[in-house]
């Protein structure tokens, strides 16, 4: 553009540039077109006066920067760091995605309020109920410093509160008293600038017109360019289509897009692939493409002019895509400053965005997307236009827009009531886009309304001043009842109000949060206030609740079973319930209303449910239900008129809302107390139901919910089963505990009211009739609808439905809540202890969302935390508690009761002494309010005359079927319930009636219930009745003496007793002896067998030893026929070298514990104590060891098992043949790699190895130097041996070619005809090794050579043997070794033991056929060549090839070829191979001190520890080094620097391990060799332990050890030698001597996310992962399951990738958001439970319940010993084997 025709004002330069930059950029939004823009903006928005918001030097802003970023970067004016502290200032975070999020439910007000991690911190919340969540997506605040919402005070240190806050919100509170309006008033336009702001700056008035008119253009134009964009992107038919589309560019070009945007159905793959097919992008392309549509929320994809191509490929995608094109940019001012004024850019940015569009032009104003908002507003403010606008954006500008708002909302009260009242007035929008059009609901501005409507202030305003409520409503009911055009909601009344529940607004599971938000709406106290002061409320919602009256009625089927199962019973419930919440909420508002206010409430929702009812408005389906007609019925001596219905032939609805709401009205029992209403005019509540309504009338009320009642009776009877499962399923939810007291308890509590509206029995006999058992009761069983076992299921329902209405008394004496919750929580523990989940599932979800359940739930009960690895956290009731148990209570089914009653028994019993106590009914005791009258319905004729049937026909019933028939002891149970609550509540006149009313037979109540008293058919009642006549004759002796005529018969009673139970007692006797004389018989017989068997076994054990039985023929296991042992042989990273880069592994080794064979003490309370501070220190990489100080090779274990080698080949093949069958599935093994799965204990294996008995040999008694001196005159004279020889490596170290795993020379020994069968199970070991030895040359450093030669690959007796000993040795540092050496210990087991033995005779075979010719297969001459390797004077003739100094090898290795050739001289070798690891670590530690000299300073050493053991430190230390100069050189320095002590004290830690494996070894191989001696004291430490045991001289004797002295200086002159000539690599690495730990993850989870961005940042992508996986054995983070990260060809993660380089085969991941660990084994993998547990001691899996998290010290113990014992494998394999995937077993 030329300078010329640029304006020179910034702000028309500014728009002029944004006009023509479309075109003149050709459409295309690049890096360098968003500088440009971003520069125009910045100059017009600073003009003059950039030094203002930049450093003087810095006063123009770097290319594509954008503000807020440079200020923090450079810190200017404190940018970057924490806010200043100011009195009044709300926090006002906003959380970015990811970030972690607090809630503490004891200060909040209510669930929306939540803190962010440094105010969470900084403030007190111990013992609070504390939950943790992550923040899903950017958006949200913190509430820290908002008065409103917090019940008490935080005090925050950061966010102190102010009073001039307090009194502005006070004051808005006020309104509560005035009315509301009807009509919105205007929204006020001018907003003073917050008060009290004490870093105010002084600024020039132009630059403030400046930011405001550049702010305002750019909000302008984003509204300009969306004015043209539709609200539901979808593609055009065809070209002509598309070119009708409106647009805003003046210069129609030919220029359309394709652009993506981001929905939540398809995955990365399919987006990648659609892009390359459709627009022919490369893969790397579409993928990046694919990143930005995810994080961004779309993306352009393909812009040119080729019309119908671009149709064509948009038609193929036919995802959501659109034709548009903006710029959106204002975003970043939000967060800038001017110099130390923070506030006033989001001031001036709040007020351009509350006041009007200036439209620049009249070509924009209208147009047909464009929508009317003039018709809703008076004056439609920016902030209005980008609410509605909101859907047309995408993810990401959606995310910053809520953010600008969230941070308006913070700048002051003001602030926050003006931005609500504009989100009121257009509520109806949003929600019409959020239900209809919305594709991305998440980011949907809706849900902003969640931070608006619930601080009580801005609540009250916007439904007084902006009549909220009424709109809400008016939004509910037309949706439901599908008033909908073009994705509108109409908002005028629908005449017909027809609710259709297959309409697609009842399938949509959007609704649920616009109830939400009426409930948040409703749930603020002043509003409740206004709900019950105003009766236009309750009038307006009674409206909405009859709309839901009675929907989805369902019929019982009779004859042939239901058709068609629909679903939609799902969605009905998930309304009604939405709306029943609703309802609660709303009913409780009345606690604030007065008498006449209530009484109105009430008489209101009364005349609606009878017009619903009686169907005079159209409301019900007049096909379905007819107007309800009375009928008369006898009953008992008296006529009842009531209403006319039978359950199974009518239509009957569970959803009842208008009841629910009466229900909740009728709870205020306080208000409807005789007193209050008597001051309004009102005798009592029966006046106030029947002057207004006649009896007939409140019939037809209560009928509704008596026949919900009655059908969930006969459902449960069965009588419904035609009509299917959503009969069971309606049934389920009605009912469910969480969600009962929404519908069930209320029709309940309807029910229970109308006893004292009516005469109780009318209400009685309405219920009988109802449930249809009139006749049952009248004496009339056969005339009973009913046949067989419904009838009495029928007739327990029924009592039990009498029961909850008499014995209930919470709602009638309106229990406090926390009473409620106490009440719930008892019942829910009576039956047995609880976890915390299986509790809340038992409680209605109120109680357990409520603040005090969790206190409540402490005082009632003990907590019990979990110990091992598989246990949760249980509540226990405490003793006292039970006290307060009710087994009648009616939220019990009949089988928990039975079980309470049994446990309420015995508890009694223990207490009394009583042999079978009576547990007697808790008086109601309702001393107050309308139900103080309840009890005296127990004195009704009726309810005497249903309690005399109920017993009489079970008797009659029981005596002609000869048994009890079903349910008979459940009746007689509830029914002796009720005599008890009438004996305990009215005993006079219930003692009275019961002995002079007479029913069938001229019978009395009292007559049958003495009849049974002596009956042996009910003697488990015996105690309650004898309770039950007690009490009557307490009052009417006269009554039951005649009918207690059994007494004379009772005094002979207990001799009658005696008889029986003396004869009861003979026949038991008789029984036993039989028994008794069976029994020896049989033992007899058995025991002849037995010596026969003996007899056998003496005879043949000379022949054959057994092994056991080969588990899968069953056959015993002897030398007869070979066999094995199971075995898996896998590649392992397990063993670690000492890193000598880093100081804090030396200090580690300065602590270490003396003896590694006593367990440490380890704290295991759960939650763990002090857990904040311990957490409080992070260390990187949470203190895993680093990969690359890890030692290759293969590791060895069994399961213990046997196999015969014929069994094992069958085995193998039926395996194969497996896999080919179930080609599909993910199988547990790899037939590639010779897998198989042991068929017992499913442990993975490979190999097959032999079993033998240990050499029984006892120690030799030869001294040491004699030894020596005979086996040098054995070498000399022996014949020089050319071929073994040839047989050792060239390089000269002294190795044996036939012991490595690919040596070619095996091939032709087992090609030899005579070798083929018997090296079979030899077979399976190397060719597993082989396997792992091809593929891993790259991980061995030792000098090897090529592949094709003797000797290749890994070397097995240092490589197999040597590492599993180790791996076994490292795995038992730190577990107590029960008194002896590591050797006894427990870790170390038989099987253990029996596999190093078969591994090692595996050794000797392989020699025995290379040098199969020779007599001892050729044992002699191997052991004479270790004899030569290990003697100094043949270690420098020229007479052999050991060019390689002994201290460069692993003297362990050679430790274990004479235990594979020459046990017999094992215990001479081990004190030569012990010198050679002292020396040999000498050598080694000078090398790492070396290194740590120069950045480590020590503190000064203690005196010494172990002279006893070590002798002369230095003077050894010098004799090692002294053949090379320049090394001895450096020693001096070392030695030095870290003083005799020190030295001594990592040479005792560095030469334990090998003496921890040498007796592993020793004691496996030859046992009786190496006994443990009794040292008496077990504090000896266990170096001493090892070398009394080994029999090793203490290197403090040398002096005294001639032939030692020899060796040792021939071997450090051998190796001074070398290293003096070539100093390559003549390093020795040492051991890592510690014990093994994994990551170290914070005690607390949450503390994980704290420092996320610097804790866990992958890598790799150089992110903070979304989903972060942590490597716990090097505590490395990747990104797990994400696109960014994975390997080349797009199949590997990042975890399996990290694998390779850091476990080898083997991974153990923590997933942190899934809250699981990975198990990770060659392209396998499983998940396994978290070893964090939530308060309660319970897994909470992907942080669902959002608890905070401890680590459980059993569980994280567990991870460590899996991952110790090389358990993975098997762990994997077993998940993979008990399920049967075939979609990978990612799915676990």
């Amino acid at each position: 553009m030329s300078p010329r025709d640029r304006p020179s004002d910034p702000l028309s330069r500014l728009r002029y540039a944004l006009e023509t930059m479309p075109s003149s950029r050709k459409y295309i939004f690049s890096p360098a077109t968003r500088a440009e823009v971003l520069s125009e903006l910045y100059d017009a928005f600073w003009g003059p006066y950039s030094h203002l918001f930049l450093p003087l030097s810095n006063s123009n802003l770097p290319m594509h920067a954008t503000l807020s970023s440079v200020q923090a970067d450079l810190g200017f004016a404190g940018a970057g760091s924490e806010d200043p502290i100011v009195p009044g200032r709300p926090c006002g975070h906003i959380f970015s995605k990811g970030e972690s999020c607090f809630r503490c439910k004891d200060c909040a007000l209510d669930d929306s309020c939540v803190l962010c991690s440094r105010c969470f911190h900084s403030s007190d919340h111990s013992d609070h109920n504390v939950s943790f969540f992550v923040a899903q997506q950017a958006g949200g605040c913190c509430d820290c410093g908002d008065i409103e919402a917090w019940r008490k005070p935080i005090s925050c240190p950061f966010h102190p509160l102010a009073p001039h806050v307090q009194a502005q919100i006070e004051q808005s509170l006020s309104a509560v008293d005035s009315t509301p309006r009807a009509v919105q008033r205007s929204i006020s336009e001018e907003i003073p600038f917050v008060e009290n702001y004490p870093y105010r700056v002084v600024m020039p008035p132009d630059l403030r017109d400046l930011m405001s008119r550049t702010i305002a253009y750019a909000l302008d134009f984003i509204l300009d360019t969306l004015d043209y964009s539709p609200d539901e992107a979808t593609v055009p038919s065809h070209e002509a289509d598309l070119r009708l589309q409106p647009s805003a560019d003046p210069m129609q070009k030919d220029q359309y897009a394709i652009i993506i945007w981001n929905d939540d159905k398809h995955s990365f793959d399919e987006v990648i692939k659609l892009i390359c097919e459709t627009t022919g992008h490369d893969k790397k392309t579409a993928s990046i493409m694919a990143h930005s549509i995810d994080d961004a929320g779309r993306e352009i994809i393909d812009i040119n002019g080729d019309v119908p191509r671009l149709l064509e490929a948009a038609h193929l995608m036919t995802k959501l895509n659109s034709v548009s094109r903006s710029v959106v940019h204002t975003i970043h001012f939000a967060s800038s400053r001017l110099g130390a004024d923070t506030l006033i850019i989001k001031e001036i940015i709040a007020a351009e965005l509350l006041s009007p569009r200036r439209r620049e032009n009249t070509f924009f104003t209208s147009g047909p997307q464009i929508p009317n908002l003039a018709a809703d507003l008076t004056r439609p403010c920016r902030v209005d236009w980008l609410f509605v606008y909101h859907t047309r954006l995408w993810k990401k500008p959606r995310i910053h827009l809520k953010a600008i708002y969230a941070s308006i909302l913070t700048l002051s009260h003001p602030h926050k009531i003006a931005i609500a009242s504009h989100f009121a007035s257009i509520y109806h929008r949003v929600a019409d886009a959020y239900l209809l059009v919305d594709r991305e609901a998440e980011t949907s501005i809706k849900y902003f309304a969640l931070q608006l409507f619930t601080a009580p202030s801005v609540a009250l305003h916007i439904v007084s001043q902006h009549d909220l409520m009424t709109r809400l409503l008016d939004i509910i009911v037309n949706f439901f009842t599908n008033h909908i055009e073009d994705k509108h909601i109409l908002t005028t009344s629908p005449t017909q109000q027809d609710i259709d529940v297959d309409s697609p607004p009842f399938r949509s599971k959007r609704f649920m949060p616009v109830f939400s938000d009426l409930r948040y709406l409703c749930h603020n106290r002043p509003v409740q206030q206004l709900i019950a002061r105003h009766p236009a409320f309750i009038r307006k919602f009674v409206k909405i609740c009859q709309v839901f009256m009675c929907i989805n009625p369902n019929k019982r089927v009779a004859s042939s079973h239901v058709e068609y199962e629909t679903d939609v019973w799902i969605s009905v419930f998930n309304v009604t319930l939405s709306l029943s919440r609703v309802i609660k909420v709303y009913g409780e508002a009345f606690a604030f209303a007065n008498p006449t206010q209530l009484v109105g409430a009430i008489t209101t929702v009364v005349r609606e449910i009878l017009a619903v009812c009686t169907l005079s408005t159209d409301r019900l389906d007049k096909e379905k239900f007819s107007k309800p007609m009375l009928h008369e019925v006898e009953f008992g001596d008296a006529q009842y008129r009531i209403v006319d219905f039978n359950v199974l032939e009518g239509w009957v609805s569970f959803h009842h809302s208008l009841h629910w709401l009466l229900a909740d009205l009728l709870k205020h029992v306080d208000i409807l107390s005789e007193e209050s209403l008597k001051q309004i005019g009102v005798s009592g509540v029966r006046d106030l139901f029947l002057r207004p309504f006649n009896e007939g009338a409140i019939l037809t009320l209560i009928d509704f919910p008596l026949r919900v009642l009655a059908m969930i009776a006969q459902i449960r009877a069965g009588l419904w089963v035609r009509n299917g499962f959503p009969i069971r399923g309606q049934l389920l939810h009605y009912r469910d505990f969480m969600l009962r007291e929404l519908c069930y308890d209320q029709d309940l509590f309807i029910l229970q009211s109308s006893l004292i509206i009516l005469d109780p029995n009318i209400i009685i006999v309405s219920i009988l009739d109802r449930f249809g058992l009139l006749s049952f009761f009248r004496g009339e069983v056969e005339k009973s609808p009913y046949e067989g076992a419904h009838l009495l299921s029928m007739v327990e329902e029924l009592l039990y439905v009498l029961i909850t209405i008499l014995g209930e008394r919470a709602s009638a004496t309106k229990l406090p809540f926390q009473r409620a919750i106490r009440r719930e929580i008892v019942h829910a523990l009576a039956a047995g202890p609880s976890s915390f989940t299986d509790l809340a599932k038992r409680v209605s979800e109120r109680m357990v969302d409520d603040v005090s359940f969790e206190r409540v739930l402490k005082d009632v009960s003990h907590f019990r935390a979990p110990e091992s690895t598989s246990d949760t956290g249980v509540y226990e009731l405490k003793d006292e508690a039970y006290d307060e148990v009710d087994p009648f209570t009616f939220h019990y089914t009949r089988n928990k009761r039975e079980e309470v009653e049994v446990i309420l028994k015995n508890r009694l019993r223990k207490k009394t002494g009583v042999k079978d106590p009576v547990i007697v009914p808790k008086p109601l005791t309702i001393t107050s309010g309308p139900f103080s009258i309840l009890p005296s319905v127990l004195e009704s004729e009726a309810l005497l005359q249903v309690m005399f049937y109920a017993i009489y026909n079970v008797i009659a019933l029981t005596n002609s079927a000869g048994t009890a028939p079903p349910s008979s002891e459940a009746i007689l149970d509830q029914t002796f319930q009720l005599i008890m609550l009438a004996l305990v509540e009215r005993p006079s006149v219930f003692s009275h009636v019961s002995v002079i009313k007479t029913f069938a037979e001229e019978k009395k109540l009292a007559d049958i219930i003495c009849a049974m008293e002596h009956d042996e058919k009910y003697k488990p009642y015996k105690s309650r009745i004898d309770w039950v006549l007690t009490e009557i004759s307490k009052h009417v002796p006269e009554g039951v003496q005649p009918p207690r005529k059994v007494l004379s018969f009772a005094a002979l009673a207990p001799d009658v007793e005696g008889v029986k139970k003396r004869a009861a007692k003979a026949r038991q006797e008789a029984i036993m002896a039989e028994m008794k004389a069976q029994q020896a018989s049989f033992s007899l017989n058995f025991e002849e067998e037995e010596e026969e068997h003996d007899q056998d076994m003496d005879e043949t054990s000379d022949e054959l030893s057994s092994y056991g039985t080969c588990i899968v023929c069953q056959e015993d296991l002897n030398e007869a026929k070979a066999f094995g042992s199971l075995g898996l042989v896998q590649p392992s990273r397990l063993l670690r070298k000492h890193p000598d880069s880093h100081s804090q592994y030396l200090n580690e080794l300065m602590t270490m514990p003396q003896s590694l064979d006593r367990a440490s003490p380890r704290d295991t309370t759960f939650p763990p104590a002090n857990a904040e501070e311990l957490d409080s220190t992070s260390s990187p990489n949470f203190d895993g060891f680093p990969t690359q100080y890890t030692r290759f090779g293969l590791h060895a274990s069994v399961c213990g098992h046997m196999m015969h080698l014929d069994c094992f080949q069958v085995y193998n093949s039926s395996i194969r043949q497996r896999h080919r069958s179930h080609a599909t599935r993910n199988h547990p093994e790899n037939i590639q790699r010779k897998e198989y799965i042991c068929p017992l204990c499913k442990s993975l294996g490979n190999v097959l190895l032999p079993v033998l008995h240990p050499s029984n040999a006892p120690a030799s008694q030869t001294p040491f130097p004699d030894w020596i001196r005979a086996a040098g005159i054995s070498v000399l004279k022996s014949k020089p041996d050319s071929v073994m020889d040839s047989l050792q490596f060239r390089s000269g170290t002294g190795e044996f070619v036939f012991w490595s795993a690919q040596d070619p020379g095996y091939g032709a020994a087992v090609r030899k005809p005579e070798a083929v069968t018997s090296t079979k199970m030899l077979d399976t070991l190397i060719l597993s090794s082989r396997l792992v030895s091809q593929q891993t040359r790259h991980l061995r450093e030792r000098p090897e050579p090529e592949v094709g030669e003797r000797g290749a690959g890994m070397y097995l007796p240092e490589d197999l043997v040597g590492y599993t000993i180790s791996a076994i040795e490292v795995a038992a540092r730190g577990t107590d070794s029960s008194g002896g050496i590591v050797a006894d210990s427990l870790s170390l087991s038989d099987t253990q033991s029996r596999m190093i033995r078969g591994l090692l005779s595996s050794l000797t075979r392989l020699a025995a056929l290379e040098l199969d010719g020779r007599p001892d297969g050729g044992r002699e001459s191997v052991k004479q060549a270790i004899i030569k390797r290990l003697l100094p004077e043949w270690s420098r003739t020229s007479l052999t090839s050991f060019s390689y100094p002994l201290l460069l090898r692993d003297p362990f290795t050679v430790l274990i070829e004479t235990a594979a050739v020459a046990p017999e001289m094992l215990q001479h070798v081990l004190i030569l191979c012990y010198y050679a690891c002292l020396a040999r670590t000498v050598i080694g530690m000078v090398y790492v001190l070396n290194k740590a000299r120069t950045y480590s300073a020590f503190q000064q050493p203690a005196a010494r520890a172990h002279a006893d053991i070590f002798g002369d430190v230095r003077m050894f230390f010098m004799s090692v080094v002294r053949h090379s100069p320049v090394f001895e050189h450096t020693a001096t320095l070392v030695f030095d620097t870290f003083g005799e002590a020190r030295i001594e004290k990592m040479l005792y830690a560095f030469t334990l391990p090998f003496l921890r494996r040498a007796a592993i070894l020793c004691r496996s191989v030859v046992p009786l060799t190496f006994p443990t001696p009794l040292l008496g004291a077990s504090n000896v430490n266990e170096y001493k332990r090892l070398l009394a045991t080994l029999g090793i001289p203490p290197l403090a004797d040398l002096p005294n050890q001639d032939t030692l002295q020899n060796a040792l200086s021939g071997w450090c002159a051998h190796y001074g030698h070398s290293h003096a000539a070539s100093q390559l690599n003549c390093g020795v690495v040492l051991d890592y001597a510690a014990v093994y730990g994994i990551a170290r993850l914070p005690l607390i989870l949450d503390n994980l996310f704290g420092e996320r961005d610097k804790v866990m940042k992958c890598h790799r992508c150089n992110t903070v992962p979304a989903d972060a996986a942590i490597c716990l054995i090097c505590g490395v983070t990747c990104c797990m399951t994400s696109h960014c990260c994975q390997d080349e060809s797009g199949i590997r993660g990042e975890c399996n990738m990290h694998t390779r380089e850091c476990g080898g085969a083997i991974g153990v991941y923590f997933v942190v958001k899934r809250c699981s660990l990975l198990y990770l084994y060659a392209g396998h993998g499983t998940f396994a439970q978290s070893p964090y547990l939530d308060v309660h001691g319970e897994v909470d899996v992907s942080m669902r319940r959002g608890r905070r998290q401890y680590i459980h010290p059993a569980r994280w113990e567990e991870v460590r010993k899996t991952w110790l014992n090389h358990g993975i494998p098997t762990a994997v394999a077993r998940k993979l084997e008990s399920t049967v995937d075939s979609g990978g077993w990612e799915m676990l």
